[in-house]
């Protein structure tokens, strides 16, 4: 069966890809456009997406939705991080770290499921890490050129191969405890 993850984000599509490679599910990008709601829970904003995406494919699908928590700024922007990276990108959070010993930071994802029942289901993952100092590495997307993960060896997510970032990764996480669950779930 054919599961749909629906993105406007290539870069998400790329990572998920390769775990869906890995996990033998058979995955479709779609870029079928769905009102992403604003609320301060990812797992609300995952729910309400992913049953609205079910409702215009009519096929079983799911969504991602992931935020940056920094702690010495009170978890800002969390569930806000789309639209502070597209305002002020990585320089302007660089910025507002200026000075800040506290450098710890948490990146949650959490992916909303729909089958065909219609009833929305949330996996989550989580990467423990800390914001560097400065913008380094070229790949990945978003926040990855700033963001340290713990588990990691000092580089970056964006100085990372897919693979590095996917075993460490908050949606890496997220997106293989969702395919484990599908591959003993999924309707036929």
């Amino acid at each position: 069966m054919v599961l749909f993850f629906v993105t406007g984000n290539e870069g998400k599509f790329r990572e998920v890809s390769a775990l869906a490679a890995r996990f033998g599910v058979e995955l479709r990008h779609s870029r079928t456009p769905y009102l992403e709601i604003q609320a301060d829970s990812l797992s609300d904003i995952a729910r309400v997406g992913a049953q609205q995406a079910f409702g215009l494919l009519k096929a079983p699908c799911f969504v991602e939705d992931s935020g940056l928590f920094i702690s010495s700024l009170r978890g800002f922007p969390g569930p806000y991080s789309k639209y502070v990276f597209l305002t002020i990108g990585n320089r302007g959070v660089l910025k507002l770290m200026e000075g800040v010993e506290d450098r710890r930071a948490v990146f949650r994802s959490c992916v909303g499921y729909c089958g065909r029942d219609g009833r929305p289901l949330t996996f989550e993952g989580k990467a423990e890490g800390r914001i560097s100092t400065e913008e380094r590495g070229r790949g990945g997307f978003g926040f990855d050129p700033i963001f340290v993960p713990d588990e990691g060896d000092g580089r970056t997510f964006a100085e990372m191969s897919v693979e590095e970032k996917n075993a460490l990764s908050h949606r890496g996480k997220a997106v293989e405890g969702f395919f484990r669950w599908y591959l003993l779930h999924k309707e036929e």
